[in-house]
């Protein structure tokens, strides 16, 4: 499928992106596996007097929710000739079926409050997208440049690019040569890093697309210490944790769970510091009923 291969911030007004997300995303909890990334709406609404296209969309969107509490992949077509809808989506390869129908789930309300009626259409989410395209939608190139956000905090010190750039070797021949399919997850040297094609993609081909979004990152986001970067058919993340990545054991619901992302270890620093809060107002309380006995 060409669907968002030629996003308007980039190569035309055909279509607009607006990114709604700057979180990045390394490890993926029940608490943020739905946050919403970025989302791509075409301009061109549907012109559907006989309401033929929308029938054909709802029956797409109903197959692929029905299809991921079974797989992390699925495409599917609704309708015959010029009105055809073409779909598909995928979830991240360490999400359970649970995790990866809960995410699919919640995307075609999105798409409907986010873009309306429109003829094609992708929402990202931390844990999977999902998206559909009408016949003849326009074909453009597999590793075009749909969205990127690169962390405010450089590097400081020594030996980052080269940590950075050997765990991104890494994850390429992951996802060429892994055991879960076209998807990597990983660290090296305190460099966390996640990898993952698109389904349909062969493994040398998904290797190709990998190696060209860790050139685009190291381009476009330079000394950040984390990044994420999506192209049509694949998209990269990583994170640089100079103390070492933390680590957590394994969740139930993810079949890959061993690093923490920031913004847990972030909730869990809120939630003590909170409870401190409560702890020293009650003790405040009692303090003063004391004293006036």
């Amino acid at each position: 499928m060409g669907l968002f291969r030629k996003p308007s911030f980039l190569l035309s007004n055909t279509m607009f992106f607006i990114t709604v997300s700057g979180f990045l995303v390394t490890v993926i909890s029940a608490a943020d596996y739905t946050t919403l990334v970025f989302k791509g709406c075409a301009a061109q609404k549907f012109q559907d007097p006989s309401g033929i296209y929308a029938q054909n969309l709802k029956n797409l969107l109903n197959s692929l929710v029905s299809q991921s509490s079974q797989k992390i992949y699925f495409t599917a077509t609704s309708g015959d000739g010029q009105n055809a809808i073409m779909g598909l989506y995928q979830c991240r390869g360490d999400l359970s079926n649970d995790l990866c129908h809960a995410c699919v789930t919640k995307v075609p309300d999105l798409i409907d409050k986010l873009c309306g009626k429109v003829v094609a259409a992708r929402v990202q989410l931390s844990g999977c997208f999902l998206k559909y395209e009408v016949a003849g939608f326009e074909q453009v190139s597999e590793t075009e440049l749909l969205y990127k956000v690169c962390g405010s905090t450089k590097a400081s010190g020594t030996g980052f690019e080269e940590r950075r750039d050997a765990a991104f070797e890494t994850m390429v021949d992951g996802v060429k040569n892994g055991s879960n399919g076209l998807f990597y997850t990983g660290e090296y040297q305190s460099v966390f890093v996640l990898g993952q094609c698109e389904g349909d993609l062969s493994s040398g081909d998904c290797g190709e697309c990998v190696n060209t979004a860790v050139q685009s990152v190291k381009s476009e986001c330079g000394d950040s210490i984390s990044g994420q970067l999506y192209l049509n058919k694949c998209y990269l993340s990583y994170s640089y944790y100079p103390n070492g990545v933390p680590s957590i054991s394994s969740t139930s619901g993810t079949r890959q769970h061993t690093q923490r992302t920031v913004a847990i270890a972030v909730g869990g620093v809120a939630a003590l510091g909170f409870g401190v809060v409560c702890l020293m107002f009650v003790r405040s309380i009692f303090k003063k009923r004391l004293e006036r006995c």
